[in-house]
């Protein structure tokens, strides 16, 4: 497991009956997870910290529940990055800490090219991967069916000192999207694809991982270029082993490279446990 243990500005602190307790900067938060299956806290006392907590509801969905104020938004750093946080219905904050690993990984990869990238960044959400790749060098193209998300993104590459770099923001659905760039005869070095479990595009387009993420990865490798760096899929659907997703790309790239799978996970703070996050599959070259 590749596990992001090179935060500062978050840590999961605690973690027992579904739930885990997690520090983003100065604020705390109590959020639901699967994975959590232990009953055992290891730190009771220090769940009394918890700014809010988001409780599900028994008819879908939840809210959150606020013991103390918390800021509208906020932000935290990785590194020489700066995102954007805000509490948000479905439990989520706008930026997903175990992707660093990812981060850390194209950044590097970018970074000792030694040429000029382009990177296609798709199901893009608030742009963690589009920020990490603009400061490594690259020309990012950001694609996400959500305005919202898409505007918010634009806030973080702001934020991360990055504004004047070459982001191209599509609010589209990615399956229109890539097939307007085999036409157009555009080409990218790298790939970034985070795609849902279930969602719908711009014009209520259906998205179902199972049905249609092999057919995704078929139509971008029509659009990697003739020298790609990187292919990365990530995954967060439940059911689906990391070995899919790496045989998805060694069944559509036919070029020499490294593949490989695995998982990302946060470590918990004095602690030797680490909570599984999700799952990738990657080419690079």
């Amino acid at each position: 497991m590749d596990v992001a243990n090179s935060w500062k500005d978050y840590e999961i602190i605690d973690m027992a009956n579904g739930e885990k307790l997690e520090r983003w900067g100065n604020v705390f938060l109590i959020r639901p997870d699967p994975q959590i299956i232990w009953k055992d806290k290891s730190f009771p006392e220090k769940w009394k910290m918890a700014n809010a907590k988001y409780n599900r509801s028994s008819t879908g969905g939840g809210a959150w529940k606020y013991n103390k104020k918390v800021p509208e938004n906020w932000q935290i750093k990785y590194k020489e990055l700066t995102f954007n946080i805000k509490p948000m219905g479905f439990k989520h904050t706008g930026l997903f800490p175990e992707q660093a690993v990812n981060w850390d990984w194209m950044i590097d990869k970018i970074k000792n090219a030694n040429r000029e990238i382009k990177v296609l960044n798709l199901f893009a959400y608030t742009g963690g991967a589009t920020v990490a790749c603009s400061y490594a060098g690259a020309q990012v193209c950001h694609v996400d069916s959500s305005k919202g998300m898409t505007t918010w993104a634009k806030e973080n590459v702001a934020s991360s000192g990055l504004k004047d770099r070459a982001v191209r923001y599509i609010v589209d659905d990615v399956v229109k999207f890539v097939n307007r760039e085999i036409r157009r005869g555009n080409k990218y070095d790298g790939i970034i694809m985070d795609p849902p479990s279930y969602g719908r595009g711009t014009n209520g387009e259906v998205w179902k991982f199972e049905e249609n993420i092999a057919d995704l990865v078929e139509l971008c490798t029509k659009v990697l270029s003739d020298k790609p760096l990187f292919f990365l899929i990530n995954s967060y659907t439940t059911g689906i082993s990391s070995t899919v997703l790496e045989n998805l790309l060694r069944l559509n790239i036919k070029k020499n490279g490294r593949f490989s799978h695995g998982e990302v996970g946060l470590p918990m703070s004095n602690s030797k446990l680490i909570l599984p996050c999700g799952i990738y599959g990657k080419w690079e070259n």
